[in-house]
């Protein structure tokens, strides 16, 4: 049972303050398996929600966690801390890609002119 206590325990806090777990994960999972959980986990009723793992951002203990770093990595400043919970931020973030992309849309309609009149 060693490998029990070496679970860590992890739960992800939305924009609007509720949960998303705990659950336990091992050390040698990584960010990106941690977003695909809160995609698949996501509550339905949420207006914002996440269509990909890339569209979420994890920040813990003030850092936006990369997504080929592990848990074990992520966790290196709360080793003095007794077990307990760990609570990690989720920020859904939509991809660049699709935000240029919408931007490019609005910007069309508005076309900006001038008129000067001469008296």
């Amino acid at each position: 049972m060693p490998e029990e206590e070496e679970l860590v325990e992890l739960k992800f806090r939305l924009y609007d303050g509720s949960d998303i777990g705990p659950f336990r994960y091992s050390p040698a999972s990584t960010v990106a398996m941690l977003k695909e959980r809160i995609v698949a986990d996501w509550p339905k009723d949420k207006k914002i929600a996440p269509k990909a793992a890339n569209d979420v951002k994890l920040i813990n203990a003030g850092k936006i966690l990369e997504n080929n770093k592990t848990v074990g990595q992520c966790r290196v400043p709360f080793g003095d801390l007794p077990k307990g919970v760990i609570t990690m931020h989720v920020v859904v973030q939509p991809s660049l890609a699709k935000a240029k992309a919408e931007k490019k849309v609005d910007d069309a309609p508005r076309k900006s002119f001038c008129s000067c009149s001469i008296l």
